[in-house]
């Protein structure tokens, strides 16, 4: 393996490849974490949703859909579907009556934490084949990353077990 080198040195092709790396380790997680929770009739993008939801706070729309990385229109297609079934509700804002959020039902969160012991459950078929010896390193590092990069205000933060 070669040795590091120093972030200034990195050449565009060490980026691009970073880039391509982290996109495509994102793909194939996405994926596995897809099978379990289709066979419970869920999709990624709405346990998402309801990871952010379950907080109890009221969250606008564009949260929702940075949390869940959905385009607006997928993200109001979502809502709407989850808002039939139950698992959540919208509300207008009482500090912005022109600002609506959206809320988790009892339902909603039932559901959650079903998601949540399904995910956990299956955590090694989930992550298997070649996961990084420390977990932790690497979500605490991914977290600098996604800092160093974002410039824009986020809703997203770092994963409670990462030292930030």
């Amino acid at each position: 393996m070669p040795p590091a080198r120093e972030p200034d040195t990195l050449s565009a092709a060490d980026i691009q490849q970073l880039a391509q790396l982290l996109s495509r380790a994102e793909r194939r997680l996405t994926r596995r974490l897809a099978r379990p929770l289709e066979e419970e009739g869920a999709t990624v993008e709405q346990w998402r949703a309801l990871v952010l939801l379950a907080d109890g706070a009221g969250h606008t729309m564009s949260e929702i859909a940075e949390f869940a990385l959905l385009p607006s229109p997928s993200n109001t297609r979502l809502i709407d579907r989850m808002v039939a079934d139950n698992l959540v509700y919208r509300k207008a804002d009482m500090r912005d009556r022109r600002r609506v959020l959206v809320h988790v039902t009892a339902r909603g969160r039932t559901l959650h934490r079903h998601l949540d012991r399904r995910v956990e459950r299956d955590r090694e078929t989930i992550l298997v084949d070649g996961v990084p010896g420390d977990l932790h390193q690497l979500a605490a590092c991914l977290a600098d990353l996604f800092t160093a990069v974002t410039h824009e205000h986020s809703t997203w933060s770092a994963p409670a077990f990462v030292d930030t």
